[in-house]
């Protein structure tokens, strides 16, 4: 029973209000690693760049500029209370949450002279939409009342180094840890590291990847509440920052700022994982309506 209606204009003003905050603030999480980085970096020029990083943020906070010219693919995660409904406007009575999501977007993106990053089609004429839009948006119905969007500007050079593999079941920790580790080392700087790492462990081909995807919203400093898998992060967090890579690449201790693992139950004849690479420029934010 629908027990809440919202209105289509309020989706799309939330929308579009997160939209701009994310191209100019980083959250409070990323920010703080990113001093912690400093205090523990051991690489003098690793320490600059993470300080032009600080620098970088405080510039785009202060002056309403975005922390990045790739303002990023816009990737919305959606959790729609079953009691709740979106009331459409009267020129537009069949207009759905996803139009709503689209044309907040669409909104932010004008009126935050955000740059449009998306074409219409990937292989022929790529031409632009001018929009940043259609998002990727991913919903899920849940119980209750509440409409809460989670919403991510993901940059291009960041997601193109991402990877997924399908193991054998039988494949050990080892191997896996080692594959995931290599996966953000091989990433370069070209992703613009220091990264965020996220990883999906089980589902299926596409259930994984979305996993990957998902875990980048998690706070930097939580772990998994499963003790096995707080454990790997750490070990694997410890891993990719003992690589080298460093600051944009150009060596250091700090090579990621967190890495965090999000699980599925799978077939007993898979073992997919897969590897989300974010760049430093952590883009993202939420809104419960």
């Amino acid at each position: 029973m629908i027990t809440r209606n919202i209105p289509y204009h309020t989706v799309v003003n939330a929308v579009k209000d997160l939209v701009i905050r994310i191209a100019y603030e980083l959250p409070g999480d990323v920010k703080q690693a990113l001093r912690d980085a400093v205090g523990r970096e051991s690489n003098p020029r690793a320490k600059h760049s993470l300080e032009q990083l600080i620098e970088n943020y405080r510039i785009a906070e202060a002056e309403k500029i975005p922390l990045c010219q790739d303002t990023g693919l816009a990737v919305a995660f959606v959790e729609w209370g079953t009691q709740t409904a979106i009331t459409p406007p009267h020129d537009k009575p069949d207009a759905t949450i996803t139009d709503a999501i689209n044309e907040g977007i669409a909104s932010g993106y004008k009126e935050g002279f955000l740059r449009k990053s998306v074409v219409a089609e990937p292989l022929n004429t790529r031409d632009n939409t001018n929009t940043n839009t259609p998002a990727v948006i991913h919903l899920t119905v849940v119980p209750g009342e509440h409409l809460r969007i989670w919403l991510m500007a993901k940059g291009g050079g960041c997601e193109n180094k991402s990877q997924f593999r399908m193991f054998n079941p039988t494949e050990k920790k080892e191997v896996i840890a080692g594959w995931i580790v290599e996966t953000a080392k091989n990433a370069g700087a070209n992703a613009c590291p220091p990264f965020v790492v996220g990883v999906g462990l089980g589902g299926d081909f596409e259930q994984c990847c979305l996993l990957s995807k998902k875990a980048l919203l998690r706070d930097i400093g939580s772990q998994h509440p499963q003790p096995f898998y707080a454990q790997m992060e750490k070990e694997l967090l410890q891993a990719v920052n003992a690589s080298g890579l460093g600051p944009q690449g150009l060596g250091g201790d700090t090579t990621a700022l967190a890495l965090f693992i999000e699980t599925a139950p799978c077939h007993i004849a898979s073992l997919p994982v897969a590897v989300n690479i974010e760049c430093h420029s952590h883009r993202h934010g939420r809104i419960t309506l």
